[in-house]
């Protein structure tokens, strides 16, 4: 445990700053940017029917959206009310009404046309809902009805034969943790979450450099560290409230880099609403931009360190903190040999950046004195990904950024409690308070009371595969029990997903609402059951956020539009119990909230303390200010492993452009709109390099192929300030062009990233109806070209 604590917010300076302006025009008019003031007035108007409840859950509650762990209106961070337009547009979810009776129930290929979207809007599962084979539509059932033919399910099957998936949409750790106990206790592991999807690379990476699963500094330390590094993560536009951290880091001084195959321009300037110098004239973020490709990131830090060991051969101590290294760190001269190998026209080839700019920013990292390393999706989606981050650790590492003020690594989360998942053993490879390996089984068997299985469970992933397996096999997934969540969308390939969530015998939507994935078809049932969300759960709940910041959510009161039937999550897992497991079930049953939280607690030692918190505002750090403090690691020698990794060989055939996925004006899959703010894209435009395009006489706005071997995707050309031979297309949109089935080594997060071909539409179908599409698949370089 960390020996500091936190200190708590601090204030904003008062006296406006020019020079960070990004525009002498008040309010950025004429500019491209997100109408915030627009956009909230627009939430007021929609939230309309139920304004007190939605004031009461901005007020009072920790937010549902990102996983900054705004409580109310405040955070540990900055003093000041704080709001974001993600928060926001989530909000309706919490106030809306249930969806009227003749939509439940209409026919099933009407409500098939909708899209998720268009199912949010229609409002909340009012009650339990059964569809059987060859119905048309929905129909109402009773709980106990509904819960007995699950339980009766599970008694029949093997418990390798079912799942549990828990997503991320406000569910607290209370609810995680009453999952992870109720699956074992039922006899599973095959129990996931949808960290899987997003950081899980960021944990097992952590876990062998310096044996920690989470930020091992806070946001505070943005602000007066001299530099902070964004790796593939534009948190304008995900954790929109880091913009004001952002804006009191530049106004000590700090340099922010961006490093993202795409120039994002909320990256690069951001008009900050509850800020008033930049609500008028927006603040420049970004003091600089490394266009790296899709994958090129590990031969860029590759260079990054070659760099820093010639600066080394010149003076000692140049670009390496020895005294940090000698006594806290292990792999020095394995890692410099690795390094060394590397020719400068491998790592220039593959990170897409010259020699000049990598040494540029490695001389500038070598002389901060303090640095924080901030990464997302663009280092965790990948199948080298442990690699990706294990190497942000060896730069730290290297310069002993690690364990002490305006210093560390942060895998910044996009979604409300996600970190708490894992940390409440809602994951195939952990339980409460560390590893599914035998001294942490032994331990919480004795804290259980009953026997865990020893089997390995499967990742989301594989067990959507395993719903295909003939139906025998011992792994065959037959039932799987969802709590949100929607694979159809985000999951590479969904025609394959849609299969396999079509092949399950029994399927289980715990869920506040409808979404494309509700709709598919199942063997013997698809069962639907109205969970309450965040703010309804009985006696509140917690939420982890980022920096381990362990929020208390109360129950709020005053909803207008209460959905009579919904029930708390955790309560429905430990009804499920009773039935399955009668005679044994007092063993997973909690009478309140308070007791979960006291066993949380005990089965987690870093939560100790959760068990304390009652009361709206309550809070604590767990791990204190900073993991690894004073450079001590919590490996089994106390130091930190630098890891030699290889430059991912990507295959690249001439002609071939890599295609990654970006997020727009969404909340995961949760679309909010269809066009971007930030720079005017809709979500089928494809975003692309001007100069690629022009070798291939592509003119912008053009309707254009992107396909590969998986599938094919129609979009408008849109050209944006992007390194060449990288595409983006929305998430999830572009999802029918990644593989199902490929995985990254460790962490089993999917593939999204992927080789593709471009094409103008016109020459792609001439082509096709004469028959050559497969033809070309085979031989890719003919549409090099052009």
């Amino acid at each position: 445990m960390g020996k500091t604590k936190h200190t708590g917010p601090i204030k904003l300076p008062h006296t406006p700053a020019p020079k960070l302006w990004a525009s002498k025009v008040p309010f950025g008019l004429g500019k491209i940017k997100p109408k915030h003031i627009r956009e909230t007035m627009k939430v007021v108007w929609n939230n309309k029917d139920n304004l007190n409840y939605a004031k009461n859950i901005i007020t009072k509650g920790v937010c549902d959206g990102c996983a900054l762990g705004v409580a109310g209106l405040y955070d540990q961070t900055l003093a000041g009310p704080h709001v974001c337009t993600t928060r926001l547009n989530v909000l309706r979810l919490n106030t809306m009404p249930a969806m009227k009776e003749e939509m439940v129930h209409a026919d099933i290929d009407e409500l098939r046309k909708y899209s998720s979207a268009e199912l949010r809007e229609l409002g909340r599962v009012p009650y339990p809902l059964i569809r059987r084979p060859g119905e048309r539509k929905f129909s109402r059932i009773q709980w106990d009805e509904a819960m007995d033919l699950i339980a009766k399910k599970m008694k029949k099957l093997d418990p390798k034969n079912y799942g549990f998936f828990l997503t991320s949409r406000g569910i607290t750790n209370e609810s995680y943790y009453v999952a992870a106990k109720v699956a074992r206790f039922l006899g599973t592991n095959n129990i996931d979450n949808a960290s899987r999807i997003c950081h899980s690379p960021s944990k097992t990476a952590l876990k062998r450099s310096v044996g920690i699963g989470a930020s091992s500094c806070n946001y505070k330390d943005w602000i007066g560290s001299d530099v902070i590094v964004f790796w593939g993560s534009v948190a304008a536009n995900n954790q929109p409230v880091s913009t004001k951290y952002m804006y009191a880091a530049k106004r000590k001084g700090t340099k922010i880099i961006c490093i993202n195959p795409y120039r994002e321009p909320s990256m690069e300037k951001y008009w900050i609403p509850s800020v008033g110098e930049s609500a008028l004239f927006g603040t420049k973020l970004a003091d600089d931009f490394y266009q790296v490709n899709i994958g090129g990131d590990i031969a860029f830090m590759h260079g990054i360190m070659k760099h820093w060991f010639k600066m080394e051969e010149i003076k000692p101590g140049a670009a390496v903190d020895h005294k940090f290294v000698q006594e806290h760190v292990n792999g020095y001269k394995e890692l410099k040999a690795k390094v060394q190998e590397q020719s400068w026209e491998e790592i220039e080839m593959s990170a897409g950046v010259s020699k000049g700019r990598i040494e540029e920013l490695a001389e500038l990292l070598a002389n901060s004195k303090s640095g924080v390393f901030v990464w997302s999706l663009g280092l965790t989606m990948h199948t080298f990904a442990s690699d990706n981050i294990s190497q942000v650790a060896n730069l730290a590492l290297l310069r002993g950024f690690l364990g002490r003020e305006n210093c560390g690594v942060m895998p910044i989360r996009g979604h409300s409690s996600v970190q708490g998942s894992g940390e409440m053993g809602a994951d195939p490879f952990v339980l409460p308070g560390g590893d599914f390996e035998p001294k942490n089984i032994e331990r919480m068997e004795k804290l259980w009371n009953f026997d865990i299985p020893k089997w390995q469970g499967d990742v989301l992933g594989v067990s959507l595969e395993n719903c295909l397996l003939p139906d025998d096999h011992e792994r065959k997934i037959k039932m799987y029990y969802l709590s949100g969540g929607n694979f159809l969308e985000t999951m590479p390939d969904p025609t394959f997903v849609e299969k396999a969530l079509s092949e399950l015998e029994i399927r289980v939507h715990q869920d506040i609402i409808f979404n494309t994935s509700t709709l598919v078809d199942a063997k013997e049932a698809v069962i639907v059951l109205p969970a309450k969300t965040r703010y309804e759960q009985d006696g509140g709940g917690t939420s982890t956020s980022t920096e381990r910041m362990v929020y208390f959510s109360p129950q709020i009161e005053g909803n207008k539009q209460i959905v009579e039937e919904a029930r708390s999550e955790w309560k429905v897992y430990i009804d499920l119990a009773k039935r399955v497991k009668p005679e044994v079930a007092h063993l997973v049953d909690f009478k309140d909230g308070q007791a979960i939280r006291n066993e949380i607690a005990a089965a987690n030692p870093n939560y100790d303390g959760v068990q304390h918190l009652k009361e709206q505002g309550d809070v604590f750090q767990w791990g204190g200010a900073w993991l690894c403090e004073d450079g001590i690691c919590p490996t089994p020698d106390g130091k930190g492993n630098l890891i030699p990794v290889d430059i991912p060989d990507l295959n690249k055939v001439a002609g071939d452009f890599y295609v990654t996925t970006r997020r727009g004006k969404q909340f995961n899959s949760m679309v909010y709109s269809e066009y971007d703010p930030f720079n005017e894209a809709d979500r089928y435009d494809v975003l692309m390099n001007a100069e690629d395009a022009k070798d291939l006489s592509i003119s912008e706005r053009e309707s254009i192929v992107v396909y590969n071997q998986h599938g094919v995707f129609t979009g408008n050309a849109r050209f944006v300030d992007i390194a060449r031979g990288n595409l983006e297309l929305h998430f999830p949109e572009g999802n029918f062009l990644l593989p199902k089935g490929v995985y990254e080594k460790l962490a089993k997060i999917p593939s999204y990233n992927v080789a593709v071909k471009v094409e103008k539409t016109e020459r792609f179908n001439a082509r096709k109806d004469m028959k050559y599409l497969e033809k070309r698949i085979d031989d890719l370089e003919m549409t090099a070209e052009g």
